[in-house]
């Protein structure tokens, strides 16, 4: 037998120790279950007079640091990142920027470290020091939330300014920082008595001030002055063997820092800065322009190779968003067109000044790979057509019929109409070819109806009637009753419809507690999408009616301070807080032929608790917990 090499007996040995370093069972022994514990560090924990620009943490046993970009906090907050690294019982901190005299640092670590082996969380750790003779050891803490619609904002900046002066958030980097764990909570350390102003931000460029105003921001409009004083809490320990059931409850002293219930609601502020932001043609027919913000006029536009009168302008409530259907079939198969726009935008001084653009809207798809494409699709359908001719199938030359959408459903809520919706604008409605008739003894006979334009959705138009529950209606739309932009005509329509009874629904009934003088409440539906919304009366009351049973709503209200019927963001520099926005903290899950009445008194339950769970698309973090594998190990072996 030939002695084995050297090198592959030291790779042996190796793999062996490491197979024994494994971390854990079956069954080579109980899991690891003790979190590391701290033993010592340089500076010492709340040094003062410290001058070192290098921290070194140590444990008893290897550690691990979990996302510590995102997890691991140091304050005051640093121009450049200290290098925060692992080596293996210690952690260790590396301050590049020059540390500054006579101030508390904080290195807030939150559940990052880790045992090596099994992951088991040290908990909340903080380490701070002080290069003065004193060290500050106050604290605040609270949550930041979406202003509108309660979400918990993760990750986002909380900082805290001595300068009281509105521009300090502006012109000067806080001075203690924090950040948002994933229920949108804060904890600053590290503060020294006296008075501060408290900011949220979503710091884009990291430069600690808000300067830009895409930048997400919150602030509080009260002063923040901590405090502390001796507190009592009880600490509950769980039976091991039945843990539905308490083994002992114990008192806790602890000094409780303040305010300890800071809450910012947080936006981003509506731009007023006017450009035009993109310009795109995305098919033949049309193109598109999309400014910056809201205009109260239409730009003015001119077509340098073509005919500006060809075509048909559609604009969305704001005139930020414009269409320009190109009603010429010879202008939409150009590759180019060429276009003046006259337009406000916003100059260097914030001001509004006439601006002239030359823009060339170019076609997606070139002319020349248009035409292949018509000439393949049109080989295939030839192919087809002689392929139907040899079998000796009668062959069907389809009209083309301009695309009309109807939403009439068999079933009509008696809350809702009719819908009719173009791909492309209608030139030309002929409103006697529209018949609506109702089921009378047998027999149909014709009904009135109000046919009108949608005035949010172009192309978009509504039927409407006196529906009368339980009865049967006829929709009839003879063909060539609309006429589309490039001539062609709509097909014959015939829809049969039913309305539902009142007895196929629910009704909800709130009493309003606290709400402003022009509140609106807003229906909601599982996506906390508005179903529909309506203020709420004189009488503190609102009312929602024909619910649909087996469904689940949900209840927001918002305090619509400038009675325009919409929720309005905030504006720092107007000093300006969002609209106020509560949720009804409950379901509702419809039944038919129920009604359901309840009182809701909209500041009985702090924000951040109001928003149901089922709907909060920013779901908390799972909480690290130490792993309690032994048992389950001892049950395995049958040992309990």
């Amino acid at each position: 037998m030939k002695p084995i090499p050297k090198y592959l007996a030291l790779l042996l040995i190796i793999i062996g120790f490491y197979a024994c370093a494994s971390t854990g069972s079956p069954d080579g022994g109980p899991y690891d279950e003790e979190p590391p514990k701290f033993v010592r560090a340089t500076p010492a924990p709340n040094a003062i007079n410290n001058t070192r620009k290098n921290v070194s943490i140590e444990f008893d046993e290897f550690i691990n640091l979990e996302n510590a970009s995102e997890k691991v906090i140091i304050s005051p907050p640093q121009r450049e990142q200290p290098e925060v690294k692992t080596s293996g019982k210690r952690v260790v901190v590396k301050f590049i920027d020059s540390l500054v005299a006579n101030t508390t640092y904080t290195i807030d670590f939150g559940d990052a470290i880790v045992d090596n082996n099994e992951g088991n969380p040290l908990g909340l750790f903080s380490y701070a020091f002080s290069t003065g003779p004193e060290i500050d050891t106050m604290a605040v803490s609270g949550t930041v939330l979406n202003a509108e619609n309660l979400e918990p904002i993760k990750g986002i900046q909380v900082g805290l300014h001595k300068n009281l002066n509105d521009t300090a958030f502006t012109k000067l980097p806080f001075d203690r920082i924090s950040r948002t764990d994933s229920r949108g909570q804060f904890t600053i350390r590290g503060i020294a008595p006296g008075k501060y102003r408290i900011y949220a931000l979503q710091d884009g460029n990291q430069n600690y001030m808000y300067d830009s105003k895409t930048e997400t921001v919150a602030w509080s409009d009260s002063l923040i002055i901590p405090s502390m004083a001796p507190a009592l809490r009880h600490d509950t320990v769980w039976n091991e063997i039945d843990t539905t059931h308490i083994d002992t409850i114990y008192e806790v002293h602890y000094t409780r820092f303040m305010p300890d219930d800071i809450m910012m609601r947080a936006f981003k502020q509506e731009s007023s800065l006017q450009y035009l932001a993109k310009s795109e043609r995305p098919d033949t027919k049309k193109f598109a322009l999309y400014f910056s913000a809201k205009a109260d006029t239409l730009p003015t536009l001119r077509g340098l190779d073509f005919d500006e009168k060809q075509l048909i302008v559609e604009a969305n409530q704001r005139n930020d968003s414009i269409t320009y259907w190109v009603k010429d079939t010879t202008l939409c198969e150009r590759d180019t067109l060429t276009i003046e726009l006259k337009y406000l935008e916003t100059d260097t001084l914030g001001k509004l000044v006439p601006t002239t653009d030359t823009l060339r809207m170019i076609n997606k798809i070139p002319r020349e790979r248009r035409l292949a494409m018509k000439k393949e699709a049109d080989e295939k359908a030839e192919k087809e057509r002689k392929k139907k001719e040899k079998k000796g199938d009668t062959i069907v030359v389809e009209t083309p019929f301009l695309t009309m959408n109807v939403d009439a459903p068999s079933e009509l809520d008696i809350n809702r109409n009719i819908v009719l919706s173009f791909e492309e604008p209608v030139e030309n409605i002929d409103t006697t070819a529209i018949h609506m008739q109702t089921m009378v003894d047998s027999v149909w006979q014709d009904t009135p109806f109000i046919f009108m334009a949608d005035t949010i959705a172009p192309r978009r138009y509504e039927i409407l009637a006196n529906w009368q529950p339980g009865q049967e209606y006829q929709l009839t739309i003879d063909s060539l009753g609309f006429k589309g932009i490039y001539g062609l005509y709509t097909n014959k329509v015939e829809n049969k419809l039913k309305v539902k009874t009142t007895d196929a629904y629910g009704t909800l009934y709130l009493n309003i507690v606290g709400a402003g003088p022009h509140a609106i409440v807003q229906l909601l539906n599982n996506s906390d999408a508005v179903i529909r919304q309506q203020p709420v009366s004189e009488k503190n009351t609102c009312d929602f009616y024909f619910l649909q049973p087996g469904t689940k709503y949900y209840i927001r209200l918002f305090n619509d301070t400038n009675n325009n019927g919409k929720w309005d963001t905030g504006n720092y520099d107007k000093k300006l807080q969002p609209e106020e926005v509560f949720y009804f903290p409950k379901t509702w899950e419809m039944k038919a032929n129920f009604e359901f009445e309840e009182t809701w008194n909209i500041h009985a339950i702090p924000l951040d608790k109001q928003k149901p769970n089922e709907i909060k698309k920013q779901k908390p973090d799972e909480a690290k917990k130490i792993k309690d594998r032994n048992k389950e190990r001892a049950k395995n072996l049958g040992r309990t």
